[in-house]
C-alpha cells in the first residue's frame, strides 16, 4: 500500500522533492512505496522543470492539507503565511508534515509543535537548517546521549560567500554584494541573509533542539555583516583569524547550583583563529560544530541550501515518517487513543530556555580605533580599558595616515557589558576620532 503525499509547492526545493521520488532506483526501496498524491501550486500555466500529470495539480493548497487520502504533507512553499495556516491545518485532519520552512518553525514552533503533540502526528524538519546538511535527526537522535554543551555553526551561504570573496579579493562589502546578486547567490532582497535574520532562525531550531526548551526568536541577538568592511578583514588576517558570521548557542557556566540555567544564543560577525576547524568552510558551504558531553567535537559540513541537498533533507523526513506508518506499533497509544509519538523523532518539550542578557555574556572583542597620532593615546585607552575591567590581549597600532593613527586591540574574555561601558566613555576622547568597528573573537 503506497503512503501518499500531498505537497504544497513547486519552486526550487518542491522540483527537486519530485526528482528524488521519480527516480527511486538505486535509493532506498521504501522510496518505491511513496506516491506523489497532489501537488499544490500558485499557477497551472507555470513551465516546470519536472513533469506532474494534470490531474495531480492544484492551486487550492487547502483542499491538499484536509483530503482524507493523504498520509503526509509536505510543505515547501516558504514564508509564513499560508505555510503557517496550511500546517495548522494539515496536523488537524491528521496529517504527518514534513517542512524546510524555518521562518515559521523559528516563530510559530511553539503553536504547531503543541498542536502535533494533541494530534499525535510528527512534525518533521530536517531540509529547515543546513540545507542537505544532516544535522537536525543528529541532535534529537544520534547526540541524544550527550549534555550538549555548545552549538557553533555557519548556517548561511550567502554571507559566507561574501565574506569569503572579500577575504579572497580585498573588495568591499558593497561591491561583492552587488556582484552575489547579479550571480544568483545573493536575493534582490537581501535583508534576511547579510542582517542574521535568516542565521536566527536557524539558530533558534538548533538550540530548541540541542537544549531541550523552546527559544524565544526576539531574545535572539542578531548582528550581521553589513559593517564589516575590507580593512577588518585584513587586520583580521594580520592576527591570526578569519571573518565568519557564526550563529552561536551555548550554555553559561552556573555560578551555583541554585542559579537558572542561561543559555548564550547570538549571531554575529566573529574572528575567528585560523586553526579552527570553521575557519576553513569557505564560500556557500555551511558547517555546524556541536560540542557536548561525552563526545567531544562533531562537526557537520555539506552543501548548506539549492534543490537537490535539500530535497534530499525533505525525502528523509519523508521515508522516517513513511517507515513509522509501515511498522505495526500494536496498541502503542495515549489514554486518548491518540497514537503514541516516538519521543526521539517529536519535539515535545514545552519549557523555554532562559537566555542570558546580552551584557552579562562573556566573549572576546576585537577592536578598530581612528585616533590622532599622538602621545599617550594608546596607554589612555589601556588606562579606560583596565578601569572597566577590560583585560587586553593585545594592542596594535597598524597604520598612520597623516596625522590620523589606527589602533586595534583584541581583549582576553569580557563581560560584554564592561567593554560597552569602556567603549562609551572612550567615545568622549577628544583623541578618538571614531571606533571604527567592533567585533566579537571566538
Amino acid at each position: 500500500m503506497a503512503f501518499k503525499i500531498g505537497l504544497l509547492g513547486l519552486g526550487t526545493v518542491g522540483s527537486g522533492t519530485v526528482k528524488i521520488l521519480q527516480d527511486p532506483a538505486q535509493r532506498h526501496p521504501l522510496l518505491q512505496e511513496l506516491e506523489i498524491y497532489k501537488v499544490g501550486v500558485r499557477s497551472l500555466d507555470k513551465p516546470r522543470p519536472v513533469e506532474i500529470p494534470d490531474e495531480k495539480l492544484t492551486t487550492d493548497l487547502e483542499s491538499i492539507v484536509t483530503d482524507p487520502e493523504v498520509d503526509i504533507v509536505v510543505e515547501v512553499i516558504g514564508g509564513l503565511e499560508p505555510a503557517r495556516s496550511l500546517i495548522l491545518k494539515a496536523i488537524q485532519h491528521g496529517k504527518h508534515v514534513v517542512t524546510a520552512n524555518k521562518a515559521a518553525i523559528a516563530r510559530f514552533g511553539a503553536e504547531i509543535y503543541t498542536a502535533a503533540e494533541a494530534a499525535g502526528v510528527y512534525v518533521l524538519l530536517e531540509a529547515a537548517v543546513g540545507g542537505g546538511i544532516p544535522v537536525i535527526e543528529p541532535l534529537k537522535q544520534s547526540l541524544c546521549a550527550n549534555r550538549i554543551h555548545s552549538v557553533t555553526g555557519i548556517v548561511n551561504g550567502t554571507t559566507n560567500y561574501i565574506l569569503t570573496r572579500m577575504k579572497n579579493e580585498g573588495g568591499d562589502f558593497g561591491d561583492i554584494l552587488a556582484d552575489a546578486q547579479r550571480l544568483g547567490y545573493a536575493e534582490a532582497d537581501p535583508t534576511a541573509d547579510v542582517d542574521g535574520l535568516d542565521a536566527a532562525d536557524k539558530l533558534a531550531i538548533l538550540a530548541s533542539l540541542a537544549f531541550g526548551g523552546r527559544i524565544k526568536l526576539e531574545e535572539v541577538y542578531c548582528e550581521g555583516i553589513r559593517n564589516v568592511g575590507a580593512a577588518d578583514i585584513a587586520y583580521a588576517e594580520r592576527l591570526g583569524f578569519v571573518i565568519k558570521l557564526l550563529a552561536i548557542a551555548r550554555r553559561e557556566p552556573q555560578l551555583s547550583p541554585d542559579e537558572p540555567e542561561q543559555l548564550q544564543v547570538r549571531v554575529h560577525p566573529t574572528l575567528v583563529p585560523k586553526q579552527h576547524p570553521l575557519a576553513s568552510v569557505n564560500d556557500v558551504y555551511n558547517a555546524i560544530l556541536i560540542e557536548g558531553d561525552p563526545i567531544g567535537q562533531v562537526m557537520f559540513f555539506g552543501p548548506g541550501a539549492g534543490s537537490g541537498p535539500t530535497a534530499s533533507a525533505v525525502v528523509s523526513d519523508v521515508l522516517n515518517i513513511a517507515a513509522i506508518l509501515k511498522v505495526e506499533r500494536g496498541n502503542a497509544t495515549k489514554p486518548d487513543g491518540q497514537p503514541l509519538l516516538d519521543p526521539l523523532l517529536a519535539c515535545s518539550h514545552q519549557h523555554y530556555c532562559t537566555i542570558a542578557p546580552a551584557d552579562e555574556t562573556v566573549t572576546r572583542f576585537y577592536a578598530r580605533f581612528l585616533t590622532n597620532d599622538s602621545p599617550g593615546v594608546i596607554g589612555s585607552l589601556g588606562t579606560c580599558f583596565g578601569n572597566h575591567n577590560v583585560s587586553l590581549e593585545s594592542v596594535v597600532q597598524t597604520d598612520v595616515r597623516g596625522d590620523m593613527a589606527e589602533i586595534v586591540v583584541v581583549t582576553h574574555d569580557v563581560r560584554e557589558g564592561n567593554f560597552r561601558q569602556a567603549l562609551d566613555e572612550i567615545r568622549t576622547y577628544e583623541t578618538v576620532n571614531e571606533i571604527a568597528s567592533t567585533f566579537r573573537v571566538l
